[in-house]
């Protein structure tokens, strides 16, 4: 959700606005979870300290916690961002897409500042949370010109498994594990499926074919040669760095009271 906030107005909470033709309408935002968490943290926060803690900033702290709580690093989030009063369904097309090749996704992160190390660390965060079935299924049903094949890219022995949970008429809604084996506990097991071809989003095995990306992961992996990288501490400067996306002056922010409407 702070990943999604953060790529369009910036890091301001804008995603969290309900309302006609907001982010929170849009496609790419629809599967988004946990709404209600971060309702209640601010409702415990304006009962202790009103008007101090901003939207924007529960966001990118339960971000951090997240992944505390799934045995994944902790780090000192930066304080202080105001909460916008924008939030367009139609700004949502700078967030990277399922589909979206390798060279598309550096250029929208490129935009706001992130590298390439940024996008395949980022990406990472996949290693825990799901995605639906709607996503991903057309790569198992009909993906080649012939029969009906799988997408290639995915190990063989791995496409019956996930025919079994998307099932190629059945629940397109049906959330799917986007770490396969490890989906509860932060860590570098999403490389390692992706070493494995057992990557659930097209776009994120791309991480692994793509000659630009693949170097960053096998680094992550510990690949011998290669200068390694801890996962978990590239994660949280990556996400320092990310954080700190559009924020707002005091004349275009606020701190809102409650989280889904302007004051």
């Amino acid at each position: 959700m702070h990943f999604h906030d953060c790529f369009v107005q910036g890091c301001d909470a804008s995603v969290l606005l309900d309302g006609a033709n907001t982010e929170k309408t849009a496609g790419p935002n629809r599967g988004l979870r946990g709404w209600e968490v971060i309702d209640d943290a601010k409702t415990q926060l304006e009962a202790a300290c009103p008007g101090v803690v901003s939207c924007a900033d529960i966001l990118a702290l339960a971000a951090r916690d997240s992944v505390v709580l799934t045995k994944g690093i902790n780090w000192k989030v930066p304080t202080g961002r105001l909460d916008g009063r924008v939030s367009l369904a139609s700004e949502t097309n700078n967030l990277p897409g399922f589909r979206d090749s390798i060279e598309v996704q550096k250029t929208k992160f490129q935009a706001f500042g992130l590298n390439t190390q940024d996008l395949v660390t980022l990406v990472g965060g996949h290693t825990i949370g799901t995605s639906a079935c709607q996503f991903f299924r057309y790569r198992l049903y009909n993906f080649t010109t012939t029969g009906n094949g799988a997408d290639p890219t995915i190990n063989p022995s791995f496409v019956p498994q996930l025919r079994a949970l998307c099932p190629q008429d059945g629940d397109a809604a049906k959330r799917v594990d986007l770490d396969t084996g490890s989906a509860a506990r932060f860590d570098a097991t999403f490389f390692t499926n992706l070493r494995n071809g057992r990557g659930i989003l097209e776009s994120d095995q791309k991480l692994w074919t793509d000659a630009s990306t693949k170097s960053f992961v096998q680094r992550f992996l510990g690949v011998r040669g290669l200068q390694a990288l801890n996962f978990n501490v590239e994660f949280g400067r990556s996400m320092v760095k990310m954080s700190t996306i559009g924020l707002k002056s005091a004349d275009k922010g606020e701190i809102r009271r409650i989280c889904s409407a302007i004051n």
